[in-house]
Formats: C-alpha cells, structure tokens, sequence
C-alpha cells in the first residue's frame, strides 16, 4: 500500500507545486465605467473613424500588472498595433519616450488608459473602439514595464528582435505619475 501511495503523494505535491500563475484567455473582469462618457481628445483615429465618446476607466488600477503573461501580449500587441512606429520600442521618436516617468499626461495606469482610448491633441491617436478594452489594459501593463513600474519578475525579459535598452525586468523602478502632478508639468517645460 506504501508502494503506491507515496508516489500518489509525490505526483500530486509536483504537479501543485508546478502552477507559475494562472493565463487567462478571456478578460478577468474590466476596468472602465458603465457606459461611454469620456471625449476623444485627438480627431486622428486608426483605421474608419469612429464618432462619440468612449469609456472611461473605472478606476486608477491595472488588473494586469502582476501578471507576466498579460505583460508578454500587452508587448505582443504594442508592436502588433504598431506603438513602436512612433515610439520607437519606448525610446521616443516621433512619439515621447515611454522608458522615464516624466510623462506630460502622468504614467498611472487610469491615465495611460486615457492616453490610449481617447488619444492626445497634437499627435497621440484615439484608439478607444479600434481595440478591445482588454487589450489596452495589456498594453498599459507593458508600457509601465518600460518605464520600471512593475515589479522584474513580471515584466518580460526580452524579444527576438532589435531592441533600443535594457530588457523591462533590468530597469530601475520609477515612481507612476498621476495627472496634474506639478512636478511632471515643470520636467515638460524644460524639454
């Protein structure tokens, strides 16, 4: 009885034990408000322009951030969506650089949401109904992974292409900046 049951247990602590964390292929649960309230703030839209507001986040929290996976496909989808074209990999280019934490409309996750969906005057196009709520959420936890937002063991190590820095888990923590932060409007006028 011995025989078989030791190897049970040993089998059944392995495979518990073996669980990284959990992928979800469907959204968790969404983060944006019950109905379509915020303006658009850029006319520029990818693809067939669509009119009226979008949605809002619901709260100043990225559901993704402590989760590697989602990390991985928010940068599959940030070259995918062609993020890159203008910000160069997160080194800036004809877009901000996306590696620092001095960000003219603040790094927080609500605001990175905004930036994303309701776009920006003077450049910044409004993705809000081209991409599914979801995956902007993914592509805001990479993005606070360029800059060092999120903790090293959940931002992903590397890609097989070219890349401008160091991969996302080797950069130094920087602090996310909401919105209106003074310090944050005082770094943009010195650029």
């Amino acid at each position: 009885m011995n025989r078989i049951a030791l190897p049970l247990l040993l089998a059944a602590v392995l495979l518990a034990g073996c669980e990284r964390e959990e992928r979800h292929f469907e959204a968790e649960r969404l983060n944006t408000g019950p109905n379509e309230s915020a303006v658009r703030n850029s006319v520029n839209q990818p693809g067939m322009a669509l009119s009226g507001f979008v949605k809002p986040p619901a709260a100043n929290i990225s559901m993704y951030d402590d989760n590697a996976f989602a990390v991985n496909e928010g940068k599959r989808l940030y070259r995918w969506y062609n993020c890159n074209g203008c910000h160069a990999n997160g080194g800036g280019s004809y877009g901000p650089s996306l590696m620092d934490s001095e960000w003219r409309y603040g790094s927080d996750p609500a605001s990175l949401y905004e930036t994303i969906t309701q776009g920006r005057p003077n450049g910044m196009p409004s993705f809000g109904g081209h991409i599914p709520e979801d995956q902007v959420w993914k592509i805001v936890a990479y993005v606070r992974s360029m800059g060092g937002g999120l903790r090293s063991d959940v931002a992903p190590s590397r890609s097989d292409s070219l890349y401008p820095g160091k991969p996302e888990n080797f950069r130094s923590p920087q602090p996310a900046i909401q919105k209106g932060d003074s310090r944050a409007e005082q770094s943009m006028e010195v650029r």
